[in-house]
């Protein structure tokens, strides 16, 4: 993992820019920093930044821009697949000067081509430079686990791991951008990765599973090399979808412990990641410490789940308690690393986490990161499978009985109470961006927006988990996993991202994801006899969550009149509805939910706005 940052064009960066820029990049690689600068046929200005750290090879001949024939790279992630492809080139009478990814890569770009991306498993967002065209190719891996922020003006293309990075080339700052703040605060966190837009004016991202090429004169050929698609085999047993899963589960984990450093888990009580801990444990015999947050509101605590997994498995263990302490203080230094808002209060809490795993010398976590949208595992989820097998009498009849008798109780979303909701009118959404309506009202502006979302295919179900994996949910997760990670220095895996798991998911039938009430059927018994049984029967959903009040302290006079004090987020949004939910003794969890984001909007609006 690492920090990459460069320009291409008509503009000469002064060397104090370049220094400063890489002095930013430092949280991302502090093992070394470099950089590299031509001057191409056309004229234009190359630069390379790039800060490491040392994950694979920890040797200096590993350092970056690394450089193979007329190519120089600069990669951020790591490419998971690379004793495999090393041997692959080593058959053609390739030879290898470092143990690294970074070389396996390049090499492979330099005598495959990029259709060599096919056979590459990894999460990636890197730059080649090729001096004999004076062309710069930019790529980001298939799910978007790496960021990279692009851009444009007049003179060229300035691109980076983290906006910061490209304010410091440019050396201004970037405008905010109103209307994505009022999305986020209006609609919440499932809107931020509706549309291109970001935080700031003029700048997007690089799609996930693109290659932008720019030739030598500065011409843009954007290409996609990989997308999901659903395509199920209908003959596949359900004992074949199982068998499936743990075979590519257990690869996938495999190949995302290679490092020459040690890896921390981020573990809850949930199937997702004592999947990836116990096939570490059961399958590698890895030396597994897991970090938990502990919270104090019951209905986001789950750390019997969570003693049951470490005693039953007989791994390391280390609690993070959730506290109040110096909570605006604190979410102010995340809104400056992160160049954006918090996206949710569930990421302030991951980044304590992190905190503590840095605290214990780890430099990579591992996270259970898209099992929700491979597997199914949110409640709306459930109504739209009873729409999935609803032309099945007997499946939709057992359905309906274990949603009634295990789901419904514990649904708090009002709307996500009637059974045949997605029967009934398959394109309602309104449970989604819950209560924005009344968050409008707050506002002193006129905004509003309407719910969309992709059509990737025909299954209700199946596209509302595409939508989340590849719109809504995991964009914001993965992005928030980055940031916070890489304040530390750590660098974040996430074995479910992983492309041959994620094509085989999407060629299982959907009358497989839910059985008998619980969702992720297909994970649960393929992990049977690897993960301690009480954590597959367990049908309870929490994860790393929390409300607002379990961090914000409304009743400290101090943090009280810093809430309400002047703020350029006050031309925006009316104080008194503000002052009114601070006073609520409290708040339901879409209201707990608005203050978070307004909040942040306050933060990121007076670090920012001119």
């Amino acid at each position: 993992m690492c920090g990459i940052a460069g320009y291409f064009g008509l503009e000469k960066i002064p060397p104090e820019r370049i220094e400063n820029c890489l002095n930013l990049m430092n949280r991302r690689g502090p093992d070394n920093a470099a950089h590299k600068k031509w001057i191409n046929s056309s004229g234009r200005n190359v630069y390379l930044l790039h800060t490491r750290l040392s994950i694979i090879d920890l040797d200096p001949r590993a350092n970056q821009p690394y450089n193979i024939g007329d190519k120089w790279i600069i990669l951020n992630g790591e490419l998971y697949n690379y004793l495999e492809r090393r041997e692959e080139l080593t058959d053609k009478g390739i030879n290898f000067f470092t143990n690294s990814d970074t070389e396996v890569l390049l090499s492979s770009i330099e005598h495959f081509g990029w259709d060599v991306l096919n056979r590459c498993e990894g999460m990636w967002a890197f730059a080649v430079y090729n001096e004999t065209e004076g062309s710069l190719t930019l790529c980001r891996d298939r799910f978007g686990e790496k960021p990279l922020y692009i851009y444009q003006d007049k003179t060229g293309f300035y691109f980076g791991s983290e906006v910061k990075f490209i304010m410091a080339l440019l050396n201004k700052k970037l405008k905010p951008n109103q209307n994505h703040l009022l999305r986020y605060l209006v609609n919440g966190y499932k809107a931020i990765y509706k549309y291109e837009d970001t935080f700031f004016e003029g700048l997007t991202e690089l799609k996930p599973a693109n290659l932008l090429h720019i030739s030598s004169d500065g011409e843009e050929n954007k290409s996609r090399y990989w997308e999901l698609k659903y395509c199920p085999e209908e003959e596949m047993s359900y004992q074949q979808a199982v068998e499936g899963v743990q075979e590519r589960l257990i690869k996938a984990v495999e190949i995302r412990l290679r490092a020459d450093v040690p890896l921390a888990f981020c573990m809850s009580g949930g199937v997702d990641s004592n999947s990836l801990i116990s096939i570490a444990k059961n399958n590698f015999d890895y030396d597994v410490h897991g970090f938990t947050i502990v919270n104090t509101d019951e209905r986001y605590e789950e750390q019997d789940m969570v003693e049951y997994a470490v005693e039953n498995l007989n791994i390391r263990h280390t609690s993070v308690q959730v506290n109040t302490s110096d909570f605006l203080e604190k979410l102010r230094i995340l809104v400056r690393q992160h160049d954006a808002p918090v996206y949710t209060i569930t990421y302030y809490a991951h980044w304590l986490l992190m905190e503590s795993i840095a605290e214990h010398g780890y430099r990579i976590s591992v996270s259970g990161t898209g099992a929700d949208e491979l597997f199914t595992g949110y409640y709306d989820h459930h109504l739209m499978y009873l729409n999935e097998v609803k032309n099945d009498p007997e499946l939709y009849s057992i359905a309906k009985e274990a949603w009634t008798e295990h789901i419904k109780p514990i649904v708090r979303n009002p709307y996500l109470s009637n059974p045949e909701l997605f029967i009934q009118n398959p394109d309602f959404r309104d449970h989604i961006f819950l209560d924005a309506d009344e968050f409008r009202k707050s506002l002193l502006v006129d905004w509003s927006e309407n719910f969309t979302e992709t059509k990737y295919c025909d299954s209700v179900l199946r596209n509302r988990m595409m939508n989340e994996l590849f719109n809504e949910s995991v964009p914001v997760i993965l992005h928030e996993d980055d940031l916070n990670a890489m304040f530390f220095s750590i660098e974040n895996r996430s074995p479910f991202m992983d492309r041959h798991l994620a094509e085989f998911c999407y060629k299982i039938p959907s009358r497989y994801l839910i059985r008998e009430g619980a969702a992720k059927a297909i994970l649960r018994d393929a992990m049977s006899g690897i993960v301690p049984d009480k954590i597959i029967e367990n049908r309870r959903k929490v994860g790393f969550n929390a409300p607002v009040f379990s961090f914000l302290d409304v009743h400290d006079p101090n943090v009280r009149k810093q809430l309400l004090e002047e703020s350029p987020v006050y031309d925006y949004i009316r104080r008194e509805k503000i002052e009114e939910l601070i006073n609520k003794p409290f708040l339901g969890n879409s209201e707990s939910k608005f203050l978070f984001y307004f909040i942040n909007c306050k933060i990121f609006m007076e670090e920012f706005a001119e």
